[in-house]
């Protein structure tokens, strides 16, 4: 794999030479390849399955690089790491996009018939189903393409099979007559996760309803009048004094002429419009409750495409239901039945791929007995055998599973998984492995030969990956992929599927697996524009994940999706946040430039002990232990964040700003054996830092290790003695010796007296390049012996022409700082008129001072709160932040300089 790299390296880091080459090499070597027959401990993770439509959204991204974190760490830490990739068939989506490349030819699925569409869709998804794992691939993610799934492939498509005919003989699978989501431009159920939610404006239209044999009324308010002629009942709170009376009576359901009875029922609040409830059982959710507690009858008003049917008055019949809605309206009126009209905003379901309003449609469709499959599935949580990480998450899982309905599982699509049901002459049902079995069954119960008819219906794409963990390692066939790698470890999913997905993955496999189908669920957040807005099209606020890796590269993707992955929290990512990760991966990309322009004379062979090693030597390693216990701790909780942060602070703020600096003048001296020491620890560091860096950033981390080798620098590989990639490298790991406490605190202590020093030199304004002469006064002999040995440090870094150290009196005409044991004074006089800066610094202050008013006077007012958006209000909060720091520094500057005039 090694290539000369010993070569000038460019001064800013650029992607688009690395990241293609180095993918390659690791698949040609093998390196994403899991070991089943091997004696390594096992991790595995199971990808949520993508869309085989999609393409990489900024979603994917981050859900595919955290995985790939944890695959790459574990396979540094020694596991046999298995990441299983693959897509879902995504019924619907799929069945459009080849729906719409018919028409495009003047024709229709129906006109080409059943067979003839299937071998379309697979025709496409040859052709143009892998984008999104060629995408995966652009990311980083690796994990083991020999093990790639595709839920209707051969061996997944046997277990769906198997998993229905079981359960269907078990009665936890059975057809029923419910009320479903139903889409009418599709002709199909489709799950609430397809159902889109949105306000819009509408009305509250009150009709009365006549009182059989009286001149009474009862008022009732719909925003859906079509459906009032399928009304079988009018529901009202039992303890509603206005009618009690009426409860038992009937009305007369207008523009119909049925009866229909008042019944009293707490569904209905007292409360809300005039406390009188009209319930259609057959097309309203709520209404279906009622029906069933009250035995309503239930009347189908619509047709599969939302027409009225044969049910209604013929003046209505083969209407549209929003024609029909006008139509109603206007008869009632007619007929002085119309009261009041209401505007209200109100939720309508949309279908997500259709675009047009959902109907609750009852119809037979075949269902799980998921109540029943939820017991064990709650308990697996509550005794922990599965985590959720949030925990509070597990909130969220009971709540969906103790309230569990039926699971309606059938889609009247034909791309799908057709549900494994025959029908004989009188519609007695086989439900059969395949349709020779089905055959030899109705022989059985008939006695003879007979013609049957399947069922044109499909699976739930749920369904199917609902066995994910377990079918992709070839169940229900007993293998060695099955045998060690299930359980998985972890799940690593959003929080929108946890009841759709997970909680049917849970439910499947302890059923058929008899053991949970991993044991921990990471939930990460949303992403979120910089407003902390959803992002979607049409905000136009969207960030293309491959964009970025075009512009800025993959690792600076990764980077920042992983810095921003906080537990609990969505991510708030734009592209300056994207910018300022970039720039750090190319601040790595320099230090190790820097490195490397100097290792003229590095000796790989030399060995160091403690004594040898200078105290900046020990402090940097000290920091390095201490960074690696951080980031694998971190990794370790699911903490990403604070792995990106330690990883990040180590790199920038000591390796960088600090520990380059101080070698520096070692680095660039005579002294040989002082010059190889340093080299040595620096060639050190900065592979292990790289190694910690891997995981996140496995791009540059690799590009710099290969250069790094061409100078003899060596890793331990996890299974060999040199890692021939950073991939095949040992995670670095914690080494308790070279915890160097003196050496830390001697540093430490450098750093304040030149943070101290910089900061009287910003308070006077001067500039960097400007030398100055500083008078320290120590007050005990441990400062004094931290100083001495560091002098020379110390004035090259704060730029000074002189350090003087005093005893007794404080000097005259100086503004000082104080830090621990030592304070630090900078003579001003000559250096600036203190009089003419104290006024400068006093109007500035009031400036500022006036403008964090104006924001707090903001912040207080309860009316620009309630009406202002939240992104305008943020911005508000973090010019308060800056406003009070501002004012602080101001006052800390004035004080000091008050203090010599």
């Amino acid at each position: 794999m090694s290539e000369n790299v010993k070569t000038e390296m460019d001064k800013v880091f650029d992607p688009t030479k690395v990241e293609k080459k180095w993918y390659e090499k690791w698949i040609d070597n093998g390196y994403y390849k899991s070991s089943p027959s091997g004696d390594k401990p096992p991790f595995s993770i199971v990808i949520p399955p993508p869309n085989v439509t999609g393409s990489l959204h900024v979603g994917h991204a981050l859900n595919n690089t955290l995985q790939d974190i944890l695959i790459r760490y574990k396979r540094m830490k020694g596991f046999d790491a298995l990441w299983v990739p693959g897509t879902d068939h995504a019924g619907i989506a799929t069945q459009m996009m080849v729906e719409r490349e018919l028409e495009k030819e003047g024709v229709s699925r129906t006109d080409i018939g059943r067979d003839a569409f299937l071998e379309r869709v697979w025709q496409w998804k040859q052709e143009s189903g892998n984008t999104i794992t060629l995408q995966l691939r652009r990311l980083g993610a690796m994990p083991d393409w020999d093990k790639e799934r595709f839920t209707m492939d051969e061996g997944l498509s046997n277990a769906v099979r198997k998993v229905f005919v079981d359960l269907y003989d078990q009665d936890l699978i059975y057809k029923d007559k419910r009320l479903v989501n139903w889409d009418p431009q599709l002709c199909t159920a489709i799950s609430d996760l397809e159902v889109e939610q949105r306000e819009v404006n509408g009305n509250f239209w009150y009709f009365k309803y006549p009182i059989e044999g009286s001149n009474e009324f009862i008022t009732v308010a719909t925003t859906r009048p079509e459906t009032m002629l399928g009304d079988t009942g009018v529901a009202v709170h039992p303890e509603d004094e206005r009618y009690k009376h009426l409860v038992g009576k009937n009305v007369v359901l207008p523009l119909v002429g049925r009866k229909i009875p008042i019944v009293a029922d707490e569904y209905s609040d007292p409360e809300k419009g005039t406390g009188a409830v009209k319930i259609t059982p057959a097309h309203d959710f709520n209404d279906f409750e009622v029906g069933q507690r009250q035995n309503l009858e239930m009347i189908n008003i619509f047709d599969s495409t939302a027409h009225l049917n044969d049910n209604v008055p013929k003046v209505y019949r083969g209407l549209d239901r929003f024609e029909a809605r006008k139509r109603i309206i206007e008869d009632l009126e007619g007929q002085g039945l119309l009261g009041e009209i209401e505007d209200t905003v109100h939720t309508v379901p949309y279908g997500d791929r259709s675009g047009v309003v959902i109907e609750p449609w009852l119809t037979d469709q075949w269902y799980v007995d998921a109540e029943k499959l939820a017991v064990e599935a709650i308990s697996c949580v509550e005794d922990g055998r599965v985590q959720f990480i949030p925990k509070y998450w597990e909130r969220t899982y009971f709540e969906w599973l103790r309230n569990i309905e039926p699971w309606c599982i059938s889609r009247q699509l034909w791309w799908g998984h057709q549900i494994p049901a025959w029908y004989g002459p009188d519609g007695h049902i086989f439900v059969e492995l395949s349709e020779e079995e089905a055959l030899e069954a109705s022989r059985e119960h008939y006695g003879e030969d007979v013609d049957l008819v399947r069922d044109p219906d499909v699976l739930d794409t749920w369904f199917s990956s609902g066995l994910w963990p377990f079918s992709t390692l070839g169940w229900p066939e007993l293998n060695p992929n099955l045998e060690k790698y299930y359980p998985t470890s972890v799940l690593v999913t959003g929080f929108d599927i946890i009841f759709f997905w997970v909680a049917r993955m849970i439910m499947q496999g302890l059923k058929f697996m008899g053991d949970v189908p991993f044991k921990d669920i990471y939930i990460h957040g949303l992403i979120r524009d910089e407003k902390g807005q959803k992002m979607s099209k049409t905000r136009g606020n969207v960030i293309d994940p491959l964009e970025v890796i075009d512009k800025y590269g993959a690792d600076a993707m990764r980077f920042s999706l992983t810095a921003l992955a906080t537990q609990g929290r969505d991510i708030k990512l734009s592209m300056p946040v994207i910018q300022g990760y970039r720039n750090f991966i190319n601040k790595i990309w320099n230090a190790s430039r820097f490195s490397m322009m100097n290792l003229e004379g590095y000796d790989p062979d030399l060995v160091l002990s403690g004594e040898e090693l200078s105290t900046y030597d020990k402090w940097i390693l000290t920091k390095l232990n201490r960074t690696i216990k951080e980031v694998e701790h971190a990794l370790e909780s699911y903490e990403f964040d604070k792995a990106a942060s330690s990883i990040y602070q180590f790199f920038w703020a000591e390796y960088c700003d600090w520990y380059l600096e101080l070698v520096k003048p070692i680095l660039y001296g005579e002294n040989q054996e002082d010059k190889q020491r340093t080299q040595s620890v620096l060639v050190r560091v900065l592979t292990t830092a790289l190694g910690l860096l891997h995981p996140i950033a496995p791009f540059v981390s690799e590009e710099l290790y290969q250069r790094l080798k061409s100078f003899g620098v060596q890793i331990k590989g996890v299974d060999e003695e040199i890692a021939e990639s950073i991939v095949v490298s040992a995670f670095p790991e914690f080494n308790e010796s070279e915890i160097h406490k003196d050496a830390e605190d001697e540093v430490e202590f450098v750093k304040d007296i030149v943070a101290a020093i910089r900061g009287l030199r910003a308070v006077v304004g001067l500039h960097p390049s400007e030398r100055v002469n500083i008078i320290l006064l120590p007050d005990n002999d441990i400062v004094q012996n931290y100083i001495t040995p560091n002098r020379d440090s110390i004035t090259d870094l704060a730029s000074l022409s002189e350090l003087e150290l005093i005893e007794g009196n404080k000097p005259e005409k100086a503004i000082a700082q104080i830090i621990s044991g030592v304070e630090v004074f900078l003579p001003v006089e000559g250096l600036i008129d203190i009089e003419k800066e104290s006024q400068r610094i006093k109007k500035e202050l009031g400036k500022v001072t006036k403008d964090l008013e104006q924001t707090e006077r903001k912040l207080s007012n309860s009316k620009f709160l309630d009406r202002a958006p939240e992104d305008i209000i943020d911005k508000e909060k973090q010019k308060l932040e800056e406003f009070s720091a501002q004012k602080k520094k101001l006052e800390d500057v004035l004080s000091k300089l008050n203090e010599i005039r």
